[in-house]
């Protein structure tokens, strides 16, 4: 089953917890403080592989996460830090941060390696808090927790050429017969149920191609299956019209043309603006008339006549695609403004007054000292209070309006407020 769109979740490891430990051994007295940090929590890294042409591995596995960060042990021992998660996926893949729609990578070259997620920092051990006034420190400090995040993985074909037009018009059988491709034939509707990729060997020469499933009309609005394959050919550099020129299906091959390219301009993308040579298809059972009353209602454009079937002007189509390809400039990824996830800035807070005339203090930088906090332990209290101070948030809650008795709320505690 070709699945080229899918949702899922990534975490990174949380950080290890710093460890609270005292250094003993017979004979020393007062060993101090010796509490080893936690490690690093794994990252989450996309990596593209040119092997796999589908997202199909993430049909079934949808939550990723990498490891944690080992806890910090007695001895200075730090905590080893986790293993990155590589997810692999295939050349061409967008990811979309699923909340906002916008562009985290685009991994357009194979091997391509890209840092979506960092994993959470370690907690520092007690050893990190002692100072001389505080000879040994009873806290230590826990690892960062990192958030989980949806994200959408979207398959973008790269390819040089895409073939168009509407369904059993040929395009597969032309596929097969000017590349290495061997898609599945037959002749009823929607034969195609997904893209097929090709490459095209000429003498010294190489394309790939892409043959897009038939649009219809309406496609552009979801309707039939074009609509869900057109950002397959998004990237393309040239598109290779093919056209039923024979009639055969009672369709109008004019007709055809004006509807294909209207979908394509209603797609709201560049396609509509892409270079086009037409292959007026079937012409080995196409009645003449046809073929010059397609001509000469369509002046100015490249047409190639062929046939898939009795491989007729099939070498004449390549040349021109070569010649064409030749004038064009060659792929490049898609232009955006890389989405970041960022990392927490651990310097920023904020003050607010709610309704009940009680404070709320939080930010980054809360976040970060609070996870050094052990309620309970005189020493881990002081340093809390010490900080907020150095830090002038105990200022600026009196140049709010803070009295004696009033609530502080930070993280989840809450505190009484003492000039």
């Amino acid at each position: 089953m070709f699945i080229d769109k899918v949702k899922i979740f990534i975490k990174a490891g949380n950080g290890g917890n710093g460890c609270t430990s005292f250094y003993t051994e017979k004979y020393v007295a007062n060993g101090g403080p010796d509490g080893g940090d936690g490690g690093k929590g794994g990252s989450i890294i996309f990596c593209a592989d040119e092997s796999k042409n589908s997202l199909t591995d993430f049909r079934y596995s949808q939550r990723f996460r990498a490891a944690d960060g080992e806890n910090g042990t007695g001895k200075f021992c730090h905590g080893k830090s986790g293993e990155n998660l590589i997810i692999k996926v295939p050349r061409g893949t967008v990811i979309r941060d699923e909340a906002t729609g916008r562009i985290i990578a685009d991994m357009f070259g194979d091997k391509d390696m890209v840092t979506v997620l960092e994993g959470g920092l370690g907690g520092r051990g007690n050893a990190r808090f002692k100072s001389s006034r505080r000879q040994a420190p009873h806290f230590s400090q826990r690892g960062q927790v990192t958030e989980e995040f949806a994200v959408i993985l979207e398959l973008m074909t790269i390819a040089d050429v895409g073939l168009v037009g509407y369904p059993n018009v040929g395009k597969s059988t032309l596929l097969s017969v000017i590349t290495n491709a061997r898609p599945k034939i037959a002749n009823y509707h929607f034969t195609t149920l997904s893209p097929n990729l090709g490459v095209v060997s000429y003498y010294d020469r190489s394309f790939v191609v892409a043959d897009i499933p038939g649009l219809i009309e309406g496609a552009s609005e979801g309707v039939g299956l074009g609509h869900d394959f057109l950002r397959h050919i998004d990237r393309t550099r040239l598109l290779v019209h093919v056209i039923d020129v024979s009639g055969c299906e009672g369709r109008d091959p004019y007709e055809d043309y004006k509807k294909i390219n209207l979908e394509l301009k209603s797609y709201g993308t560049k396609l509509s603006k892409l270079p086009q040579i037409i292959a007026l298809n079937k012409c080995d059972i196409a009645p003449e008339e046809n073929i010059k009353e397609f001509r000469r209602r369509v002046r100015g454009k490249k047409i190639v006549e062929i046939s898939g079937i009795t491989h007729r002007g099939t070498d004449t189509l390549v040349a021109e695609i070569i010649k064409k390809l030749d004038e064009l400039p060659p792929l490049e990824p898609l232009e955006y403004e890389p989405f970041d996830f960022g990392k927490i800035n651990t310097s920023e807070y904020s003050i607010e007054r709610y309704d009940d005339g009680s404070f709320g203090v939080c930010g980054g930088f809360i976040e970060e000292v609070a996870r050094g906090i052990v309620l309970n332990d005189y020493d881990s209290f002081n340093y809390f209070q010490k900080t907020l101070k150095e830090k002038g948030i105990i200022k600026e809650l009196k140049a709010r309006g803070a009295q004696d008795g009033d609530i502080v709320r930070i993280l989840d505690f809450e505190f009484e407020f003492v000039e």
